[in-house]
């Protein structure tokens, strides 16, 4: 590890002058490359404080030898430089990017005397016409199965084609009208190359005039009497419109646009993107980017516009580029891919109508793509056994945690508090063990003594059950311990949304009535949602119980940091780790479900009435007597012979049904705050 004072240029050394710097590493190999308005400036930020830095960029400054930089004339320029410098070196601390080079594009080799339709992958090529991508190649042949009755272009092999030259015989396609037969000489190169064209020309988005066009020569044909033509000129008009139809409409002023969406965690960001032409989807693609360096989601929109439009040019960067945050310099980034379109360029958030509105579909695949690559990557049992043995490595554990159990507080400004206890065994979601809490040992906002309060009745649960079947023989407790008690935890058992999917081996522990025991299983990891003040309540709560072979750990948010029980400094996992991706997937999930049941909770007081404290009154009888009365206010008002009078209520029932009502406090009248008058709730119902 370096020092980044031994290779810290000088005072005065810096430009103050736009350009591109590259960090190297002690073999002289280019690690991260970047850019700045001024080199002076965005230099000395590296060489701060190591304790300042991000863990990322203090990673990345450590493992450099030496820094060095190139002046240049514009931001441009150094947009320009950077990207080149990215693909390049491919430094290890940039953004890296899972690209998308297996998406098919629908290809016209204009490059060719007689160009070919296909299905392309891969790098583009020069003088290659591409339209797409695709999500997959079966789209491109649907869609060009009905275009080659209108545009009848090549489509064939070369090996093909040179066979059928030689032959004189045209392939099947040419017999049957879907292929213009240039191989045999049906047609002229420059008559080719002309109906090569005008199919580009159509899957541009011009597509209006050319319809227009056939169905005007269709009338004339029919007005000459010429039926076969105009028979065939309606199918060809009929083709076409089947092929618009697989692409709607998105956007009813015909616009050129790519629109770009990110959804990102800690880690990595997914990008999709949406190319519209003529106001068509015409391709979407995306990818994943690992968050090697510290970027916020203006740097990562940057960086997937170099992707983008990197090595394109002219109409295949659009007229509008929309984007969910704008670059740290969008004067720049906008002339940069002017010059690369040749011609002016919008870059954009969009902010109302249809473009707004396909940006939140935009959004929403992006979120899908993310959820999908976490999945697929969790899914791994190598890069599950690999992520265990990374957390045991980096918490100095004996053994790798087979069964993780993470804990989180959640509620609203101090109401409603609850936790969530979630459990991952060999790395997956064991959600039938799934437990929530409600926080009843005192009242407020404490997420600490929260956290202890959880820790101390999940673990005396636990003990408990080892001492009524005999597993665990009483010891002296050390000093300061609390024997467990006799009652048991106050827990909710079920979870709030996953079903019980048992142990598929019969070897779950179970009660005597065949019931699953609610806490047998001790993990060897405990995770607290939080840093050190959470950590530290939850070994306190242990170490009162006497427990001492059960791992605990935080994981903060902010800068994904693990800590560990008497350390002042964290454990920081490289951000490649699939063990801090483990951990990170637990304490989300005990998050989702903390703050489920906490929602859950919160709208279950919400709906509350004065009826729920009448003993035996149910939801069918509840309703009766609102739909009698109309309201709950009138129905306080009534007798005691009047609520007997409700099909189903006895008088007993009715007794007690105006004991509770008589109980409750009035409520408070409601204003009309436009007039400031007192509203009389006549007709009110109510959400028994």
């Amino acid at each position: 590890m370096a020092d980044p004072s031994s290779y810290r240029p000088k005072p005065g050394q810096i430009p103050d002058s736009p350009g591109v710097y590259k960090f190297r590493d002690e073999h002289r190999r280019v690690i991260y490359v970047g850019k700045a308005k001024s080199l002076r400036q965005r230099l000395a930020n590296y060489f701060q404080d190591l304790a300042h830095l991000h863990p990322r960029t203090r990673t990345m400054v450590t493992t450099a030898a030496s820094v060095e930089w190139t002046v240049v004339a514009t931001e441009v320029e150094a947009l320009q430089l950077e990207y080149s410098w990215i693909k390049e070196f491919d430094p290890r601390f940039n953004v890296k990017y899972r690209d998308d080079k297996s998406y098919p594009y629908l290809a016209v080799t204009l490059n060719e005397e007689f160009p070919r339709v296909q299905v392309m992958r891969g790098a583009k090529k020069k003088g290659v016409r591409y339209f797409g991508p695709y999500g997959h190649a079966w789209a491109i042949r649907e869609t060009v199965d009905l275009m080659l009755r209108v545009f009848p272009v090549r489509t064939c092999s070369a090996g093909v084609f040179k066979n059928a030259a030689r032959t004189g015989r045209p392939c099947l396609l040419g017999y049957i009208g879907k292929c213009s037969a240039p191989c045999v000489g049906r047609v002229t190169p420059e008559e080719h190359r002309e109906l090569a064209d005008d199919f580009c020309d159509f899957m541009a988005g011009r597509t209006g005039t050319y319809i227009r066009r056939l169905e005007k020569d269709m009338m004339v044909a029919a007005e000459e009497m010429e039926y076969e033509r105009a028979a065939r000129l309606r199918d060809d008009v009929e083709a076409l419109r089947r092929a618009l139809e697989k692409s709607a409409v998105v956007l009813a002023d015909a616009t050129d646009a790519d629109l770009i969406a990110l959804a990102e965690d800690e880690l990595e960001a997914a990008v999709q993107i949406f190319h519209v032409r003529g106001g068509r989807v015409r391709g979407q693609r995306g990818w994943v980017t690992d968050k090697v360096e510290a970027v916020e989601t203006s740097d990562l929109v940057e960086h997937a516009l170099q992707q983008l439009y990197g090595e394109e040019r002219g109409d295949a960067v659009p007229k509008e580029v929309l984007v969910p945050a704008l670059p740290e310099d969008p004067a720049a980034v906008s002339q940069w891919l002017a010059d690369r379109r040749g011609s002016q360029v919008s870059l954009r958030i969009p902010q109302r109508g249809d473009k707004k509105d396909l940006m939140v579909t935009v959004q929403r695949n992006a979120q899908q793509a993310l959820g999908l690559h976490k999945t697929r990557r969790a899914s791994d049992l190598t890069t599950r056994s690999r992520a265990l043995e990374e957390i045991a490595e980096a918490l100095g554990l004996d053994t790798a945690p087979l069964r993780i159990e993470c804990f989180d507080i959640s509620h609203l400004q101090g109401d409603d508090v609850v936790a969530s206890m979630v459990v991952f065994e060999d790395g997956l979601a064991r959600k039938s063990e799934y437990r929530r809490f409600q926080i009843k040992g005192f009242e407020g906002q404490d997420d600490v003594r929260s956290m202890h309060e959880v820790i101390g009745r999940r673990f005396k649960r636990y003990l408990q059950e080892k001492e009524r079947t005999g597993e665990w023989e009483e010891t002296p407790a050390p000093t300061g311990a609390v024997p467990a008690p006799a009652a048991a935890a106050t827990a909710v058992p079920e979870p709030v949304d996953a079903a019980p999917d048992g142990d598929p081996f019969g070897n779950e522990p179970r009660e005597d009535d065949g019931r699953p025991k609610r806490f047998a299983y001790p993990p060897q990891l405990v995770v607290v949602d939080g840093g050190q003040p959470q950590v530290a309540a939850a070994k306190r709560a242990l170490d009162e119980l006497g427990i001492d072979d059960i791992a605990v750990c935080g994981l903060a948010k902010r800068l994904e940091e693990v800590w560990l029980p008497d350390d002042d400094d964290p454990v920081v996992l490289p951000r490649s780790s699939e063990g801090l991706y483990l951990l990170q997937r637990v304490r989300d999930e005990a998050h989702r479900f903390a703050i489920t049941y906490q929602r859950a909770k919160r709208a279950k007081r919400i709906r509350s009435s004065p009826l729920d404290a009448v003993t035996g009154l149910g939801d069918t009888r509840k309703q009766a007597l609102i739909k009698h009365f109309g309201s709950v206010k009138k129905l306080k008002q009534a007798t005691i012979d009047e609520i007997c009078a409700v099909p189903g209520i006895g008088r007993r029932t009715a007794e007690s049904v105006a004991a509770a009502l008589a109980s409750t406090a009035p409520a408070a009248p409601a204003v009309n705050t436009a007039t400031g008058e007192i509203i009389e709730e006549d007709d009110g119902g109510s959400t028994a």
